[in-house]
C-alpha cells in the first residue's frame, strides 16, 4: 500500500518511521529530491501512521520548509503528484476555508485519489473526502463518527517521559490517526466502498 503525506517531509530512519519509499519537494520554485524535514511535523505525522500501518511504502510529498504554510497552487500540484504517481492513499492536514477554490480540488480528485484531510475546510469538506476532526476523548487506535465527519485522537505517537500536552498534538494527528487506519480498512475494502466499511468498524 502506498501512502503519501503532504506535509513537511519525513526524516528518513527515524525510529518510528523507519525508511520511506519516496520522497519530492514541490515548492513554488518546482521540485526537487530534497524532502529533509526541517520541522519535524511531517516526521511525526508519518510515525503516527506507521504505527498502524507498519507494512505500508510511506512517500513524502513536501510542500512545508521553513514554516507550516504552503500556496494552494503548490498543495494543488502535490494532489496532482499523488494522483498521476497511484497514491493508495494520501494525508493531507492542511485546508482553505477559501470556497472559491472548490472547483480547483473537484478537478483533481477524482475515484483514483483517496484521500484523508482536515474537516471543515476544503478539500476535507467534500463528498469524496475523509473529513476529519480531533476528539481529545478518542483513544488512539479507534475512531468515531458523526454528522459527516469521522473524529480520531488529536495525539501522535507519545514520546517517553513527556506529558501528553506537551507533545505535539492537533487536527494534523487526527488526520495521520485517521489515515493510518483507512489504510487498515483498505486491506479489506475498494476506495469506492471504503466509507461503508470504515461506518462498519466505527467506534459507538
Amino acid at each position: 500500500m502506498k501512502i503519501a503525506i503532504i506535509d513537511s517531509g519525513i526524516h528518513r530512519g527515524h525510529p518510528h518511521v523507519g525508511d520511506i519509499a519516496g520522497a519530492v519537494a514541490i515548492m513554488p520554485e518546482g521540485e526537487s529530491a530534497d524532502a529533509t524535514d526541517r520541522l519535524g511535523h511531517g516526521t511525526a505525522v508519518a510515525g503516527a501512521i506507521r504505527e498502524k500501518a507498519p507494512d505500508a511504502e510511506l512517500y513524502a510529498v513536501k510542500v512545508f520548509d521553513r514554516r507550516l504554510t504552503a500556496t494552494i497552487d503548490v498543495i494543488i500540484r502535490a494532489l496532482e503528484w499523488c494522483r498521476d504517481h497511484e497514491m493508495d492513499v494520501v494525508n493531507l492536514s492542511l485546508g482553505t476555508k477559501n470556497p472559491a477554490h472548490r472547483d480547483r480540488f473537484l478537478r483533481v480528485l477524482d475515484d483514483r485519489l483517496l484521500v484523508v484531510s482536515a474537516a471543515g475546510a476544503l478539500p476535507g469538506s467534500l463528498p469524496m473526502v475523509i473529513g476529519v476532526a480531533g476528539d481529545p476523548e478518542c483513544p488512539r487506535d479507534v475512531f468515531r463518527y458523526h454528522d459527516e465527519v469521522f473524529y480520531a485522537s488529536p495525539y501522535p505517537r507519545p514520546i517517553p517521559g513527556v506529558p501528553l500536552d506537551r507533545n505535539l498534538h492537533g487536527v494534523s494527528f487526527a488526520v495521520a490517526n485517521m489515515t493510518g487506519l483507512v489504510a487498515r480498512a483498505l486491506e479489506h475494502s475498494s476506495p469506492t466502498e471504503i466509507r461503508e466499511t470504515l461506518l462498519a468498524r466505527c467506534a459507538r
